[in-house]
């Protein structure tokens, strides 16, 4: 039988998960090639052998997106699985636009065959887009769970931008675990909230793997979801983070519909700064889709250190890099702290942006007078700092998860913004997660 030629197009994350839990071993198809987008410097690399599986003992180049359409006519591709999120219906199309007319078939793979099983009951915790709440919705999760003695181990979205065999299973306990799997300051954001509130948080390559290393040492598996993907893992318990800060995104953008149609429990973030005809809208948005889930309401209070800092002052805003960039968001914690404590003005870095940081404002313009923290390299790390340095300001407000000092040196003052997740009113997640336990931890 002739084998199905097939490129997997993604972003270091899905694309794999996808290969693994469908393609390997499989004699039907022969994955030719992935293709990588969104995340620099992730091209030109090779998905190895020993991840791939009997059938690739050369691995599988990855290679730009740009080269999918060459890559189809010549090499007689028949499909193309597009793996990847956080995107638009209209991106979505257009790429399947790109695929038909260049002669394959173009394919979304399903949740439930992507999804593997584990032996201890598991909450999935998804949001419709990047930058919604979904890391401080999870923590708070686990929390609850540590309330009533279970053991948690978090499960984090794959972010595997360094060597692919190094990083089939991350564990991360500590702060210096970090240092140790030479995280990028995207990865780090993830992961070091997790640690620093005792929450045990794994990542990497092979979910499978992961999962059977996570199971055996959790009562409870989080999975915590990146990027408005779907859950890798079946969940016993599906919670998804709604923004209406971008009220609509829910309903038109991938996979965010599939996310809010799975849930059982919808939390509507941010009420506190979204305007309520957004949040009602939000609700009737999410209602027609899904009338069975329990709706939470919740906001994301601020902590700010040294307040007294900002006011007056001109003020350099550094935010989480994927929700500026691909996220779309025109502003985080540290804008919206920035502006209450009374800045006298948000210094506009971008005349002022160095190598890599100068492209990633190229490449989206939307962002505005904000500086997204990125680092997805040591170059780009560099960059940041760099920047930083070069903007006339009096104070940096820092918006990221992380402390950003701890990676990149910064010569102006700095005041740190923090944030945790606030249910408001009834039902809240504390029902939500006591009902969950009583089903399936205690019965």
């Amino acid at each position: 039988m002739q084998r199905i030629k097939t490129v997997i197009m993604g972003a270091a994350g899905r694309d794999f998960h996808n290969f693994n839990t469908i393609y390997r071993d499989n004699e039907q198809y022969e994955v030719v090639a992935f293709t990588a987008t969104q995340i620099p410097n992730i091209d030109g690399r090779k998905y190895p052998a020993s991840l791939a599986g009997r059938l690739y003992p050369d691995g599988i180049p990855i290679v730009p997106e740009c080269e999918l359409e060459g890559l189809i006519r010549e090499q007689g591709v028949r499909e193309v699985v597009f793996a990847y999120s956080d995107v638009s219906y209209k991106y979505v199309m257009s790429r399947g636009a790109l695929v038909n007319a260049a002669g394959a078939h173009f394919k979304l793979l399903g949740a439930g065959p992507t999804m593997i099983e584990s032996t201890k009951p598991v909450i999935s915790i998804c949001a419709v887009r990047t930058g919604s709440g979904k890391s401080q919705t999870s923590r708070r999760v686990a929390h609850l769970l540590q309330r009533h003695g279970l053991k948690v181990a978090a499960v984090r979205h794959p972010m595997p931008y360094g060597d692919l065999e190094k990083q089939k299973v991350q564990r991360f306990g500590s702060l210096d675990d970090l240092k140790t799997h030479k995280c990028t300051i995207e990865e780090m954001e993830e992961y070091e909230p997790h640690i620093i509130e005792g929450i045990v948080i794994y990542a990497g390559v092979d979910y499978g793997a992961i999962l059977e290393q996570a199971q055996a040492e959790a009562d409870v598996v989080i999975w915590d979801g990146g990027n408005n993907d779907m859950p890798f893992y079946r969940p016993d318990l599906a919670i998804v983070v709604a923004d209406p800060l971008r009220v609509g995104n829910e309903l038109s953008y991938y996979p965010a519909e599939a996310n809010l149609r799975m849930a059982d429990v919808v939390v509507i973030n941010k009420i506190d700064s979204a305007e309520p005809a957004a949040v009602r809208a939000l609700r009737d948005n999410v209602r027609k889709v899904n009338r069975r889930a329990v709706l939470i309401d919740a906001a994301s209070p601020l902590t700010v250190q040294h307040p007294e800092l900002v006011t007056g002052r001109r003020a350099l805003v550094v935010e989480d890099g994927p929700t500026l960039t691909h996220g779309e968001m025109k502003f985080g914690a540290g804008t919206v702290a920035a502006q209450k404590l009374g800045a006298s003005e948000l210094v506009d870095p971008r005349p002022y942006t160095v190598g890599t940081i100068t492209e990633s404002f190229e490449k989206y313009p939307g962002i505005g007078v904000l500086l997204p923290a990125m680092g997805y390299g040591e170059q780009q790390v560099k960059d940041l700092e760099e920047t930083i340095a070069k903007v006339p300001c009096d104070v940096v407000v820092i918006g990221t998860p992380i402390d950003l000092n701890r990676v990149v040196k910064i010569v102006q003052p700095t005041v740190r913004v923090t944030y945790q997740l606030q249910e408001i009113g009834k039902p809240d997640l504390e029902d939500v997660v006591g009902r969950f336990v009583q089903e399936y931890v205690k019965k």
